[in-house]
């Protein structure tokens, strides 16, 4: 599997592509939110998720059948931007699970900022 052309139809909400990319019994769960979907449940909430977005991939690595992917993504007419880690399970080059935690990001938090500990990423 492509997974650069995975995360380039993801972002740019390509339905009919999207499909190709899994197994008809592939399991999709968004951990932080506490969802478990279908793909074509998964399809639905990604393309009709409001608004366009853009992002990058900021690390990938591959282990075996198993593709781990850290990326951004932000709404193109917006200041917001999100992460996510995705754990991509491939059998036969298609996606069999996809396991993802998502995170909007944000400055961290009073508490800390407090302790003087820390920089910025970027």
């Amino acid at each position: 599997m492509d997974t650069k052309a995975f995360w380039h139809d993801v972002l740019s909400k390509k339905r009919e592509a999207l499909l190709t990319y899994f197994w008809d019994d592939a399991i999709i769960r968004w951990h932080c939110s506490n969802e478990c979907f279908t793909v074509s449940e998964y399809v639905r909430a990604n393309c009709e998720y409001p608004g366009k977005w853009d992002g990058e991939i900021e690390r990938m690595e591959e282990m075996g059948d198993t593709v781990i992917l850290a990326g951004r993504v932000f709404p193109a007419e917006e200041r917001a931007s999100f992460h996510v880690v995705s754990f991509i399970k491939l059998r036969e080059r298609k996606i069999s699970e996809l396991d993802e935690y998502w995170a909007a990001d944000g400055d961290a938090p009073t508490w800390r900022k407090e302790m003087m500990i820390g920089k910025p990423i970027r």
